[in-house]
């Protein structure tokens, strides 16, 4: 059949116009963020603040009741064990107080032996874990046992060395606590004052009264400790606390230097206390007590920091950002771009970091992802990449 010109001209009118409807209400491509499945390290941290403190801190009180003499030292002044940190003047004795001032000279005498008894069974415990430390490091080179083995035993013996070492700071401080309390009837008819002695080697932290005034026996005075053995309590939630461990890494950050300071866990509260959030909530929460590797003398005592812990890490795996990922009805999902379409696919995800989430099964290294995904995103739509 021949067309005419005219019949000619109307199909391809028509062509041209059924082109144009096409490429005008064809949907255009969702411009989206995307990311990649990628291979390397990762960790799974918790963060929250912590607070510094001195390790085998003193707080030295009055053993009197009396007149606290004005107090010389200053805070960050040095002193030697067994000098003079402050003068108290006790007032004269009645009958029924010669009466207490004996009893206490007991009390203080039980509290001594009480602590020569803890001193003794620390120094056997830290015996016992040196031995045992010395056996596991001869199998060790012997390669009987695992590196993990040895080190748990170190472990063990450093932290009953810290008890031992409490224990024999608990027995001097007990001893001279007796000395100035059996001194306290003599001074006390003599007119004599009675002098508090530092327990320790260390440093004046805090002094909580300067000015001479009278005070009740027990009233602290001084603190006394050494600023280079700092640890750093961290406040966690009791639902994350059950997830470190002792000897996990922790990196201190927002100290005020320009670099992380790395540490390890210490040791893990027994116990919760309850304290209320900035939104007015009561919260159950255990400290987490780190030291540090290496001494930072800028950090003193009472600093607030923040710290990261690492509960686990892995040098080498299948990783997706986190942002790409959202919750299906039984498990998680994503949207991978697929010759430049969106293509939801189910992931089967193991450890999760902040910013990273390790992939099990579902994906390939080098598969590209969307991030952030809108509610507009469907499965099958077309989309053009922002990055």
């Amino acid at each position: 059949m021949i067309l005419t010109k005219t019949q000619r001209i109307a199909g391809i009118s028509l062509t041209v116009v059924a082109l144009i409807l096409f490429f005008a209400l064809k949907p255009s491509a969702l411009p989206v963020d995307t990311g990649h499945v990628t291979r390397g390290p990762l960790q799974t941290t918790l963060e929250a603040e912590g607070v510094t403190q001195v390790n085998d801190r003193f707080v030295i009180a009055t053993p009197v009741n009396g007149k606290l003499m004005r107090i010389s030292l200053e805070e960050g002044d040095s002193v030697r064990k067994g000098s003079i940190l402050a003068a108290v003047l006790p007032p004269e004795l009645n009958t029924r107080e010669y009466r207490d001032a004996s009893a206490r000279v007991a009390s203080s005498r039980a509290v001594l032996g009480e602590s020569i008894a803890r001193l003794e069974r620390a120094a056997l415990g830290f015996s016992q874990a040196e031995r045992h430390a010395a056996r596991f490091r001869k199998l060790f080179s012997e390669g009987a046992i695992a590196k993990e083995a040895i080190e748990v035993a170190e472990n063990e013996a450093g932290v009953l060395k810290k008890e031992f070492e409490a224990s024999r700071s608990a027995v001097q401080a007990a001893r001279f606590s007796l000395e100035a309390i059996q001194a306290q009837i003599d001074r006390t008819i003599s007119g004599k004052p009675v002098n508090v002695l530092s327990p320790v080697d260390g440093r004046v932290l805090r002094i909580h009264e300067k000015s001479e005034r009278v005070i009740p026996a027990g009233s602290p005075i001084i603190d006394i400790g050494d600023p280079s053995a700092i640890e750093i309590v961290i406040d966690v939630l009791s639902s994350d606390a059950i997830r470190v461990k002792v000897g996990n890494k922790v990196a201190i950050k927002d100290w005020g230097g320009d670099r992380d300071l790395q540490g390890v866990v210490k040791t893990i509260a027994p116990g919760a206390f309850t304290k209320v959030s900035a939104l007015g909530i009561e919260e159950k929460r255990v400290n987490i007590v780190a030291v540090l590797k290496k001494y930072e003398p800028l950090l003193g005592d009472n600093f607030r920091v923040q710290a990261k812990i690492v509960l686990r890490e892995e040098p080498n795996v299948l990783q997706v950002p986190v942002s790409s990922l959202f919750k299906g009805r039984n498990d998680w999902r994503l949207f991978v771009i697929e010759h430049d379409k969106a293509v939801e696919r189910s992931v089967k995800i193991g450890m999760r970091g902040t910013y990273q989430a390790e992939v099990l099964s579902g994906l390939k290294e080098g598969d590209k992802v969307v991030v952030h995904p809108t509610n507009d995103l469907k499965d099958g739509i077309s989309v053009t990449s922002q990055q």
